[in-house]
Order: C-alpha cells, then sequence, then structure tokens
C-alpha cells in the first residue's frame, strides 16, 4: 500500500510534501543559532580605513620620498651689492623615521638675479658711457644679458612636530650644510663681443664658491593620497665664498682675496613623491 500511495506521487506532489518540513527544519536551525552569531557580530572587531573619519588617529611611519620645489630669495651682504632676487628649482631626497626625524639632501639651481646697477661693467667690459665696442671697432648695436646664477648641494637634519592627529604632518624645522657656488652670467647673443669668446669671458663672470649653512621652518603636510604631500615654508642661507678663479678682470688676480659672507632669506616650496611608507595602523569600530 505504502509503495501503491508512493507511485501515485507525481513531481509536484513530493514538492509539496517535503517543503513544509524543509521550512520547520531551517527555522528550527535560524532560532537555534542566531543569538551565538548576533553576539559573535557585537564583539567581533571590524577592520576598517576611514581617513575621513574623525575617529582615525594616524601614526607616523617610517617613509622615504623625492621632491621636487621652487623658490624666491633676496640677497644680503655681498651677493645685494650686485644682484637682485632670484628663482630657483631643484629635487630633493628625504627619509623620514617613524618619530619623525628626517635626513635628506638637496639641490638648488638659482637664476634670474638680475643686476642691481645697470652700469656695472662700465670701465671695464664697457666703456665708461656704457657703450661697447665691437670686433669691428665700433659702437655695437648688439646687447649682453647679465644675471646671476647660484647653485647649492646641501644635506640637512631635521624634525617634524605634528599639531593634529595627522602625525606625519606638522611643523618641520631643518638644519643643514654643504656648498655653495655663485657667478655671473653673460650671454653674448649678437655674437658681436670679442671680449666674451671662450676664456676671456671667464674673467668676467666673477665666478666663487664656499661652505653654506641652512635653515628652514615651515609645514609639511602628507596624506594617504599621493597627490596631496607637499611641503612649504622659510629658508635661510648663510655663505662664505670667495673668487676661485685665478684672475679677475674687476679686480686683478684672486689669491689673497678673502672670503665674503652672503645671505639668501626668500620662500620655499615643494611637492613631495612617496617612494616608500612601512607603517602598522589598525582602527577598530564596533557594532
Amino acid at each position: 500500500m505504502v509503495n501503491a500511495m508512493t507511485n501515485s506521487l507525481n513531481g509536484k506532489d513530493v514538492a509539496r510534501f517535503r517543503l513544509p518540513h524543509l521550512f520547520l527544519f531551517l527555522s528550527a536551525l535560524f532560532f537555534l543559532f542566531a543569538p551565538q552569531f548576533v553576539d559573535a557580530q557585537r564583539s567581533k572587531p571590524v577592520y576598517q580605513t576611514d581617513f575621513s573619519s574623525k575617529d582615525y588617529v594616524d601614526t607616523g611611519a617610517n617613509m622615504i620620498w623625492l621632491d621636487a620645489h621652487m623658490s624666491y630669495m633676496l640677497p644680503v651682504g655681498h651677493l645685494a651689492t650686485m644682484f637682485k632676487g632670484n628663482f630657483g628649482v631643484g629635487p630633493g631626497f628625504t627619509f623620514k623615521s617613524k618619530k619623525n626625524w628626517t635626513v635628506g639632501f638637496h639641490v638648488d639651481y638659482m637664476f634670474n638675479a638680475n643686476l642691481k646697477d645697470p652700469t656695472f661693467f662700465n670701465g671695464t667690459l664697457a666703456n665708461s658711457d656704457g657703450t661697447v665696442i665691437d670686433g669691428n671697432g665700433l659702437v655695437s648695436q648688439g646687447g649682453i644679458m647679465a644675471e646671476g646664477r647660484y647653485w647649492t648641494v646641501q644635506a640637512d637634519f631635521g624634525k617634524i612636530i605634528p599639531v593634529d592627529r595627522w602625525q606625519n604632518s606638522g611643523i618641520w624645522i631643518k638644519l643643514g650644510a654643504g656648498y655653495f657656488s655663485h657667478r655671473l652670467r653673460l650671454d653674448d647673443y649678437s655674437n658681436q663681443y670679442p671680449q666674451l669668446d671662450d676664456n676671456y669671458a671667464k674673467g668676467y663672470d666673477r665666478r666663487s664658491g664656499g661652505f653654506v649653512l641652512n635653515q628652514f621652518i615651515g609645514y609639511q603636510f602628507v596624506r594617504k593620497n599621493r597627490m596631496l604631500n607637499f611641503f612649504i615654508g622659510l629658508e635661510f642661507h648663510e655663505m662664505w665664498t670667495r673668487p676661485n678663479r685665478n684672475y679677475v678682470f674687476f679686480e686683478g688676480p684672486t689669491k689673497d682675496m678673502k672670503s665674503q659672507f652672503s645671505g639668501l632669506i626668500g620662500l620655499k616650496a615643494g611637492w613631495n613623491i612617496p617612494l616608500y611608507e612601512k607603517k602598522t595602523t589598525t582602527t577598530f569600530y564596533y557594532r
């Protein structure tokens, strides 16, 4: 009889017979294990990285970055007797420890330092009235471009002092030292002045070099977004330089010339390009 009943059930009757039992079985499992599942979710920490949240606290990290920077400087001392302000550009390399100590290396090339006195060459490269005689013995109608060019290579040591929850950002103070060189660049665009041919130009460029100290105080901004990492601040240079040509047409032999003090003061800003970051930051949220 049982076999006859089973054989008389088609597929739809079997589904109707089994579905209520399956529903009751799943309902029993849910009410049996649901409390334990909810309790586990309440106590289990969930890892998130919501950097925009006010609850997020950054931690110090070992970091390495390259930077591209630019500056505008005003001269003091010996340089100020010849030149006006100048622009500067250059690359840099910095290592920052998780305690926010920094060690860096940077190069600066400074240019467009125009002459302060337009009669600077009168009596030397030019006549006393400012005219220049060309290679044909005539008063030249061309022109000479003259500007100060500087470059420096320095190493520095510093500290970033956080002022908020972003522990890799803050007030950045640096001290550095290195080598500084400056010269007067002369360009004869009309190619009419034999005075500036070959080695003769070296007698006019007043190239000098020497020891330099450097200080920087500003703000370092670091975020997880690699496009928003930069610094800006005030920079100071103090240089002690002497001529490194054997002879200067302005003043004669340079053997016994002493070092002269100069300085640069200005604004510097740069964009950082992170190369390496090692940080273990965990933020827990509880539901």
